[in-house]
């Protein structure tokens, strides 16, 4: 597993100098060795930064799949913390707001506020909020 750490630091510090591509193929290696092991929670986590990665660089087909692979993780660990979850489905109603699926998205904007307000994450549970708001003036 230290590999995996190894190259997901190094896909954090990729994204962090403004190169998303090397960064989606460092986190994606990460992703590929956390598969081999018993780590489910790491495994969505890498997972949903992939998919955060690709969405930033308009790749919505994968970007959506791996939000999806991400999701089902989480919601399958009986250890999900409240903040994941809620930063997986803030990924992904991003998205669906750009595939111009309004319905899943604010779904998914509803669900990431509940979440937010149980992490005690206010600027989540703004954002949330906010984004529901504009959508029904949509």
């Amino acid at each position: 597993m230290d590999d995996a750490q190894r190259l997901i630091d190094r896909g954090h510090t990729a994204r962090r100098d403004g190169n998303p591509a090397l960064a989606l193929e460092l986190y994606e290696a990460a992703a590929e060795v956390l598969r081999n092991v018993n780590a489910p929670l790491r495994l969505a986590h890498t997972i949903r930064h992939v998919a955060d990665i690709q969405r930033g660089l308009n790749l919505l087909e994968p970007a959506q799949s791996h939000y999806a692979e991400a999701l089902a993780i989480y919601r399958n660990e009986p250890t999900t913390g409240k903040l994941d979850l809620a930063n997986t489905l803030r990924g992904y109603a991003l998205l669906s707001q750009s595939i111009g699926d309004s319905s899943a998205a604010r779904a998914m904007w509803t669900e990431a506020s509940s979440h937010y307000k149980a992490a005690e994450v206010q600027a989540g549970v703004e954002e949330a909020e906010r984004r529901l708001a504009t959508m029904s003036l949509g």
